[in-house]
């Protein structure tokens, strides 16, 4: 199945966005339309995925796509956007990845009721089929045409609207979270002794092992803990030193903020 997107806002969620469903098979070159202001990036895109290219919005191409992307910032002109879109005589489907904006707020715009939107909070993982992208349907928006689409860029969760900043908070933003405590760790294992390239191989295969077998055990990470953690041994002392630290309350504190941004962004 192949399916046709107008994605209006060219930058690198889009790009990665559209390269998966590309890869996956669920657009092609030929039914992938991309409106951008920067005609650097227009180029770049057609050169790499030889994507079809606008400068700017074609109303008479849009109303034959089955979803609008709309992948711009919050900060970006997004209300005249949508009101472009709101032109189309023709029922469409709109995709917003835009962080903050809700559907009431994309509706109020648009007063097109054959405008159905969707929010979704796209994972940053999308070239590895890993990761959750938020998904919350608006009224009368077509979960047929948006779960295939969406589930080419990874898994699709779908979330009441309430949850999207925290989900953008926690999920979307979850391999900020690894990348750091990758990093972390790395840097602890040269500081033992080990060289960078013995700390990057050691910190990832744990990584990637300890992750299958929370999954194929299904045990709580506290049952994992005790089978590395014997009396006196050095699994029990590095835990106390963890227990002892900032450690779970720096984590937890920086998804609050990652959370109260994404509300804050919606606002602003």
């Amino acid at each position: 199945m192949s399916i046709k997107v107008y994605t209006i806002g060219g930058g690198q969620m889009s790009e990665a966005i559209l390269r998966a469903a590309k890869k996956k098979g669920i657009v092609t070159s030929e039914s992938t339309i991309v409106t951008d202001i920067s005609t650097k990036r227009l180029r770049y895109l057609k050169e790499k995925y030889e994507f079809q290219t606008l400068n700017v919005f074609d109303r008479s191409i849009a109303e034959k796509v089955d979803i609008i992307l709309l992948g711009v910032r919050p900060q970006d002109n997004w209300k005249q956007l949508v009101e472009q879109i709101s032109t189309i005589s023709t029922e469409v489907q709109v995709i917003s990845i835009i962080a903050g904006v809700t559907l009431d707020q994309l509706q109020s715009v648009s007063k097109n009721e054959n405008i159905k939107f969707t929010r979704i909070i796209p994972n940053t993982l999308t070239d590895t089929g890993y990761g959750y992208s938020g998904v919350t349907l608006g009224e009368g928006a077509s979960r047929d045409i948006i779960e295939p689409f969406v589930e080419s860029f990874g898994k699709a969760d779908f979330i009441p609207e309430k949850q999207i900043d925290i989900y953008t908070g926690y999920a979307v933003c979850g391999p900020n979270y690894v990348y750091n405590f990758y990093l972390a760790l790395t840097n602890a294992g040269v500081l033992a002794g080990l060289s960078r390239n013995q700390a990057n191989k050691i910190a990832l295969e744990n990584l990637k092992g300890s992750v299958a077998f929370l999954e194929s055990t299904g045990k709580h990470p506290y049952e994992l803990l005790d089978i590395n953690n014997s009396a006196g041994g050095c699994g029990i002392t590095l835990q106390h030193e963890i227990d002892s630290s900032t450690f779970a309350a720096g984590i937890q504190n920086a998804v609050l903020a990652a959370v109260h941004r994404t509300t804050e962004l919606g606002k602003e």
